[in-house]
């Protein structure tokens, strides 16, 4: 994927990590599939692996298929990188009840509007298949998110990227993001400088190519 290999290979069944790999780049994929469509969540294994997961160096990609049984057709086909994901797009399920097989297995979802559109890279939308370059082009462009390695940096990051997708524009100013002001400080309740801190972040994502500066206070998506 990152290199535009076309071919990617098959791990052996019950691989605990991942369920593909790219033999030229070596990255790795995790596939979930679901029928209709995709939902707000999507069913993973075991939370404490997940959360464990979120910070080694063996984090797969997610594939995402959403398909059609009865007239054998992929509707949506998706992946999320694994630079994407943070605890806050991880839900914790109740474990299961003392009757069950494994009484007290904690499972968990990966919830798909926690996630930055930018972190959904689409091969198939609504049955449509999307041109190889902007593929590439959408993978590489939030390639900067592996640079920080703090889960913390990361999770504000990622918060303030949904921000901008809330505003539904292409370009916007910074009097836009500061009505996020409210709903930033309910996730980052250690912060008592939210303004700072979206300021900041703006500038992070311009230097990285992410967003242009237009003027002051005045910025545009890439």
């Amino acid at each position: 994927m990152d290199c535009g290999h076309l071919n990617i290979d098959k791990y052996p069944n019950n691989q605990p990590v991942a369920d593909f790999y790219c033999s030229n780049c070596h990255e790795d994929y995790e596939l979930k599939s679901k029928q209709n469509t995709l939902g707000a969540k999507i069913v993973d294994g075991a939370y404490s692996t997940m959360i464990e997961r979120l910070t080694s160096s063996n984090n797969p990609n997610f594939f995402l298929l959403n398909y059609d049984l009865i007239n054998l057709e992929v509707i949506n086909f998706l992946v999320i990188p694994k630079h994407f994901f943070v605890p806050e797009i991880i839900e914790k399920r109740n474990p299961l009840a003392p009757t069950a097989r494994r009484a007290g297995w904690v499972g968990c979802n990966i919830i798909l509007k926690n996630i930055p559109q930018t972190g959904k890279i689409f091969f198939v939308r609504n049955k449509q298949v999307e041109a190889k370059e902007k593929v590439l082009a959408n993978w590489k462009k939030t390639l900067f998110l592996r640079e920080e390695k703090e889960i913390l940096a990361k999770g504000w990051l990622l918060d303030v990227m949904r921000c901008v997708d809330k505003l539904g524009k292409k370009e916007f100013r910074l009097n836009d993001m500061y009505t996020f002001e409210n709903e930033l400080s309910r996730l980052h309740p250690e912060n008592r400088h939210i303004k700072d801190k979206i300021r900041q972040q703006l500038q992070f994502l311009r230097d990285k190519n992410y967003l242009d500066f237009v003027s002051r206070g005045h910025y545009r998506l890439t």
